[in-house]
């Protein structure tokens, strides 16, 4: 305990002596800007790549160690702190606040803890001050609104706290502000539409309440407005179509109400996301305007009436997310002619009916179609196989048929896609046999999921094929025979589902072979004989029909969480 007194007591003896070398002149400045980096590595308790090794070289001049560099025109004098990237845990030092030359810090990506020091305010020539990515906890000192030249402030990835402080707004020459995932309370200071430069603006992830300040419509110059995952509450403010410059609008995962503005003149903007959140009302035609946008999300709402027809002219979408809203009307015929660049495209839980649209085989780059929970009738188009880049098939909870065996057509045609990681296709009108050909889907094939059809016939030993499945539902058809021992080849089998079906024979033992099984329902069968004890190898089984299996709508939800992790 003495030692550690001894050592805080010589580092605010080394921040006193700096700091009283700025009030005499009898001693240089520059040996202030050395012992000042020494005060800094002092603090400092663990570098494990000895980054700051260097700077015990008595030989070695201190505008040469590393992360150190001088000016120009003041030689001596410190400038820019760069050490980012490098592991340092410990304590930022207060007496960085000597270095009055300093324009550059960049301490980023590295185990800081502690909080920030008040004293960094008095850095008036500070343009670049970048301490992301760290442990950081406190509050953001108001006195940062004192570094009048400060164009990046950077504190995103840190556990502060507290509110945003309206000092902030005093920084006229600001062009980065990156706040985002801390744990930021209170409301967004109103006066922050007074940075009239700034380019960025985000504040994701934080605890932040109350509305998105209208003067946020000042931002001429902003680029990037990303205000996700937070709390904030109220309208969206018909003010933001003022941002001329906008590039990306990012509004989700909040609790935002009323309707979507009208942004037709912001030629620029490329990505508006306003999922999650409460939104009510019809969609903008005058989103059909904004001729640059490429990602467009609106899900998880309460929209409603029909998609305009505008939305199709944005030839350059590339994403288009409208799911879980009460949408209504029809697909155009010509979809995929008119949206050439579509790669994403998710519209599941709505209200949609008429055909599924051959013609989205031509917006050949498409790998998401997602239209499960609507009411599409008819055939599934073969077309489909023509998408080979198509890794997500989700048509899920339609009026889908195939009542002849060329019905089933598809299912050959998709053999193409080798890039098909789910195949969704329960709760539909599909009849009869279960196509050979969709054992020569490709081998990349994890989810697929038939339950609920009308499917016949046993199941084909080709089902070995399909080496990568992590779920098989099948569950809620007509499939007799025996289970084949060959589903005992699919290793990493984490959910199958063969309940409510006309399976007879008895369980094959070699069913508990499979290690990674999570869910192995068989319920409502002709089973005979006894349970293998191998069985109880499988963690977490159950041999019974829940109740919510029957409800498709949650089957749906758990497709959608394994979307989640297959793409992350």
């Amino acid at each position: 305990m003495e030692g550690y007194h001894a050592l805080i007591f010589l580092i605010i003896l080394l921040y006193v002596i700096s700091t009283a070398q700025y009030a005499t002149h009898g001693i240089e400045p520059a040996a202030s800007d050395r012992a000042t980096l020494l005060s800094f590595k002092s603090l400092v308790d663990d570098d494990p790549f000895g980054a700051l090794s260097s700077w015990n070289n008595g030989s070695l001049h201190y505008c040469r160690w590393r992360g150190v560099s001088c000016g120009r025109h003041h030689p001596d004098r410190v400038t820019a702190l760069d050490l980012k990237s490098l592991r340092l845990a410990g304590l930022i030092s207060p007496a960085v606040a000597n270095l009055t030359f300093i324009q550059r810090i960049d301490l980023s990506d590295n185990m800081l803890d502690r909080s920030i020091p008040e004293e960094l305010g008095s850095l008036r020539r500070l343009r670049y001050l970048n301490l992301s990515v760290n442990s950081l906890r406190g509050t953001i000192p108001s006195s940062l609104g004192n570094c009048s030249n400060l164009r990046l402030l950077n504190l995103r990835g840190n556990n502060l706290n507290g509110e945003i402080p309206p000092t902030l707004s005093r920084l006229s020459g600001l062009r980065d502000l990156l706040l985002n995932q801390n744990m930021l309370q209170g409301t967004i200071p109103d006066s922050l539409g007074n940075l009239s430069s700034l380019v960025v603006l985000s504040l994701d992830n934080n605890n932040l309440s109350g509305a998105i300040p209208p003067s946020f419509g000042s931002f001429l110059s902003l680029k990037t407005l990303a205000i996700q995952s937070t709390s904030l509450t109220g309208t969206i403010p018909p003010t933001l179509a003022n941002l001329s410059s906008l590039n990306m609008l990012l509004l989700r995962e909040n609790k935002l109400h009323g309707e979507i503005p009208h942004f037709a003149e912001l030629p620029f903007l490329s990505r508006l996301d306003c999922s999650y959140n409460y939104l009510s009302g019809t969609i903008p035609i005058s989103l059909g305007r904004l001729s640059s946008l490429e990602y467009l999300s609106l899900g998880m709402n309460n929209l409603t009436g029909e998609i305009p027809s505008t939305l199709y002219n944005l030839s350059s979408l590339k994403t288009l997310e409208l799911p879980y809203n009460q949408l209504e009307g029809t697909l155009p015929s010509d979809i995929g002619n008119a949206l050439p660049n579509l790669q994403v495209f998710r519209m599941y839980n709505n209200q949609l009916e008429g055909r599924i649209p051959a013609s989205l085989s031509n917006a050949s780059k498409l790998n998401h179609l997602e239209l499960s929970a609507n009411a599409f009738h008819g055939t599934i188009p073969s077309s489909l196989g023509a998408l080979q880049s198509l890794s997500w098939l989700a048509l899920a909870i339609n009026r889908l048929e195939a009542r002849k065996p060329n019905e089933w057509s598809f299912i050959t045609a998709l053999t193409n896609c080798t890039s098909l990681r789910v195949l969704d296709l329960g709760d539909n009108l599909l009849q009869g046999m279960m196509p050979k050909s969709i054992f020569n889907l490709s081998t990349s094939l994890n989810i697929l999921a038939l339950a609920y059809n009308h499917i016949s016939g046993i199941i084909p030993t080709e089902i070995e094929k399909l080496i990568n499945l992590t779920v098989l539902d099948v569950c809620g058809s007509d499939l007799r025979g025996t289970i084949p021992i060959e589903i005992s080849h699919l290793w990493k089998l984490q959910h199958l589902d063969l309940s409510d079906n006309m399976l007879s024979g008895e369980i094959p033992p070699t069913l508990g072979n499979l290690m990674l099984m999570d869910k192995l329902y068989l319920g409502s069968n002709e089973f005979e004989g006894a349970i293998p004890p191998t069985l109880s190898n499988i963690l977490s089984c159950s041999n019974e029909l829940p109740y919510e299996r029957c409800d498709m709508t949650k089957v749906l939800k758990v497709l959608s969480a394994a979307r989640e992790r297959l793409l992350s």
